[in-house]
């Protein structure tokens, strides 16, 4: 790759995780037994992002692609640390054109001017795992293809490992993340989708699967061109559009925010209650501003099945949140949690009431929020509360796990809020899974 180093070597790698764990040790030390305001605390967190940050973006690769997800785990960093991470979206390294033309050679045993009419070799778009060129093909057709960075598949194991570790130390030193078992099970659920991702010929699958079944009015997805596309080079039809920042630069009018964030929102719920598959990387970049209203959805690298009973259940978790603001059930959030495998099945309700429903009301509110009129403006919307320090070291005995698919709905939901507040759209929130009506049954 060119425009920056690149730490290569399994020694090198850990060296330079090694070096970050020290750092963030120092920090802590120094930082201990000083008190702090609210925005001390978040200088603090972007001190220990920056040094998280820097460690991965020396690793490049799947590490970058790390950063980028851990940013969007907001149930498990804390806001400062995760502006930081979200960096990783913007600080990708593209190929020159001698080794974009040799993945060509090694996928398809010729060079891409003999695939296309027109092959652009330098990148209009490059992220963590690959990068993205224009093309035309037969006719004039226009066309994105997406090629992927040589060796991300074999580093991601041993990645994943140097993350982990350096995230043990940092729960270890700090309260500023929860501890080594929801730290393991976040790791390895990153670890299973950059196994994914990787797989271009799984996105080919996943983006015809979505182009087959996504009924919603005013979406455009790409057509996948399957004789130009292997495991490691995806070629797709290109779609016209703008990225978030790009559009919110033009100043859109209310109407245009209140339309597209309809259809973010609408997707989201459709995806799981009726489809029962996630499309779960909520990232701006990947959703693009057409002209007459439409959206366009890129990138489904990252899907996650919802089982039918699964999504029943977080939707009658929702509504028992909803059902305790209307008329306060501790009993019925207790059962709820114990439902979905999230707090130990043997604690008591006085217990929950006095040690952990205090720590979790926030939340819960914050939550369900959105649910519980029948219009609501995502411009008004405050950030996520997160759990921390001394609080967060009281309630972690008491919380079971993470289950895997509450991480995938979690991810999403949290990133489709955070889109809708960034484009200021006020939306039609009553559907037919989460809401008052609903949780009225549950009382």
């Amino acid at each position: 790759m060119a425009g920056g180093r690149i730490v290569t070597g399994k020694l090198a790698r850990s060296a330079s995780m090694g070096l970050a764990a020290t750092r963030i040790g120092l920090k802590q030390l120094d930082r201990k037994g000083r008190g702090s305001s609210a925005e001390q605390q978040l200088d603090h967190e972007r001190e220990i992002g920056k040094i998280l940050f820097g460690a991965l973006n020396q690793l490049k690769g799947t590490a970058l692609k790390a950063s980028q997800i851990l940013s969007m785990e907001v149930d498990f960093l804390p806001r400062g640390v995760r502006e930081e991470l979200s960096r990783g979206c913007y600080q990708a390294t593209p190929l020159n054109a001698a080794l974009v033309h040799r993945a060509f050679r090694r996928e398809f045993g010729c060079g891409p001017e003999d695939l296309f009419e027109h092959f652009d070799p330098q990148a209009f778009s490059a992220a963590s795992l690959g990068q993205v060129h224009f093309a035309r093909g037969k006719g004039g057709r226009k066309l994105a293809v997406k090629v992927q960075y040589p060796g991300i598949a074999a580093s991601i194991r041993s990645d994943v490992k140097m993350i982990s570790n350096l995230l043990a130390v940092l729960s270890n030193a700090s309260d500023l993340i929860p501890d080594r078992k929801v730290t393991g099970i976040v790791m390895d659920e990153i670890e299973r989708q950059l196994e994914r991702e990787v797989s271009y010929q799984l996105e080919a699958d996943n983006t015809d699967w979505f182009r087959d079944v996504l009924r919603l009015p005013g979406f455009s997805l790409p057509e996948v061109d399957r004789d130009r596309s292997s495991d490691r080079i995806l070629t797709l039809g290109y779609l016209e559009g703008e990225h978030l920042e790009d559009w919110l630069a033009g100043n859109p009018d209310q109407a245009a925010r209140d339309h597209y964030g309809q259809m973010i929102f609408d997707f989201f719920l459709h995806s799981v209650f009726e489809l029962g598959c996630l499309h779960a990387d909520p990232h701006p970049g990947n959703f693009l501003f057409m002209d007459a209203g439409r959206l366009g959805l890129i990138d489904f690298g990252c899907i996650k099945q919802m089982p039918r009973d699964f999504a029943e259940g977080m939707a009658d978790f929702y509504n028992c949140f909803i059902a305790h603001q209307l008329d306060p059930q501790p009993e019925a959030l207790l059962a709820a949690y114990q439902r979905l495998g999230l707090v130990e099945e043997g604690l008591g309700l006085e217990e929950y009431s006095a040690r952990l429903q205090p720590n979790l009301a926030p939340l819960q509110r914050w939550i369900i929020e959105p649910f519980l009129t029948s219009v609501f403006d995502f411009s008004q919307k405050e950030p996520m509360p997160h759990l921390e320090g001394a609080d967060a070291r009281a309630a972690m005995p008491y919380l079971k796990g993470m289950p895997r698919n509450i991480l995938y709905f979690d991810r999403t939901f949290h990133g489709v809020i955070h889109m809708l507040r960034r484009i200021g759209a006020r939306v039609r929130t009553q559907n037919s899974w989460i809401g008052p009506d609903m949780a009225r049954v549950l009382t």
